[in-house]
């Protein structure tokens, strides 16, 4: 398959009143500035890079800032300008609507708009809003919303609710943190098997989901009972697996992360047919995506791997956009 046709499951877009509502605020989302973006500025992007659609999203910091009525405005002015930009060119531009969590109320309404209304593709989720993990019983009448509705949802990392360290930004560890925690949350609440009809996306290749998955595995097992316990020591060949199934579920894209080192814990742990192409810009300059490009196209995959990757498994989460 050519390159050409790569569908993007990781691609932003910062819409030029949101830009300057960043500005005002003060705002370095990820600890970095806030990068320049437009439609043909993407286009040109993408062309450049193998990509035929770009899936776009809000990143980080989202729309909610304590405030529930601003965070209403504004999620629904981000929805309504990014289901524009795909209208002129929905060939190359599909997009994960933004929700007003952790207003469960207003991100019910908005989620229910922008599907049916806008036409979304998918909705974007915070790792964490406010403070809370995506497994707070809080939210679960939205994720019951997401999973009646099948609906596939983008998990992009945000700020730790925590202090920063100096002189790191954000983006380079606490990213991957902050997606961890929030896979762990799903799973640990119970919401993963309650609630599969969601298609969860993680950025980054899941964090550090498949490097700790077993370390994973023994908090899920800490919380069963010692007969349970026994029996999974006793015949890991078979329990094992069947625990770590639920990393399976998930969907993981390889924004900045298709390198001889992190792809092999993640090509052990994903289905498959659960990992997309991600490129993070314009977050990710187009220069770090060429660099990331070159290393995922010299990584030793099958023919029929890197076609999923690139753009099968896409397919199958977007059937819009079948070829």
């Amino acid at each position: 398959m050519s390159r050409a046709q790569r569908i993007d499951t990781h691609q932003h877009l910062v819409p030029p009143r949101y830009a300057e509502w960043m500005h005002e605020k003060g705002i370095r989302p990820g600890g970095v500035d806030l990068p320049t973006w437009s439609p043909s500025a993407a286009l040109k992007f993408m062309d450049g890079h193998g990509i035929g659609t770009g899936i776009l999203s809000l990143s980080t910091p989202g729309v909610y800032f304590g405030d529930v009525a601003e965070a209403r405005r504004w999620a629904r002015d981000v929805n309504e300008y990014t289901a524009s930009v795909v209208a002129d060119r929905p060939d190359r531009f599909g997009f994960f609507a933004t929700l007003t969590l952790p207003d469960v109320d207003g991100a019910l309404a908005e989620a229910e708009y922008a599907l049916d209304a806008l036409h979304a593709d998918g909705i974007v989720l915070l790792a964490n809003n406010d403070g809370r993990y995506l497994g707070d019983p809080g939210f679960e009448p939205l994720l019951k919303f997401l999973h009646d509705r099948q609906v596939a949802v983008f998990i992009h990392p945000g700020e730790l609710p925590g202090p920063e360290v100096p002189g790191i930004p954000t983006f380079t560890a606490d990213f991957l943190l902050d997606t961890t925690r929030t896979a762990i949350s799903l799973i640990l609440s119970g919401a993963m098997a309650k609630y599969p009809g969601i298609k969860f996306i993680l950025a980054h290749a899941g964090g550090f989901v498949p490097y700790i998955s077993y370390r994973i595995l023994l908090t899920m097992m800490s919380t069963k009972n010692k007969a349970q316990q026994a029996w999974t020591l006793l015949d890991q060949k078979h329990q094992v697996p069947k625990q770590l199934a639920v990393l399976r579920q998930f969907y993981y894209d390889i924004a900045l992360s298709a390198s001889p080192a992190a792809l092999p814990s993640l090509l052990e742990v994903a289905d498959p047919d659960h990992i997309t192409y991600g490129s993070d810009f314009p977050f990710a300059p187009a220069p770090a995506v060429g660099f990331m490009n070159k290393t995922y196209e010299k990584y030793p995959l099958g023919d029929e791997l890197r076609a999923a990757i690139d753009r099968g498994n896409s397919e199958n989460l977007f059937p819009r956009l079948k070829s």
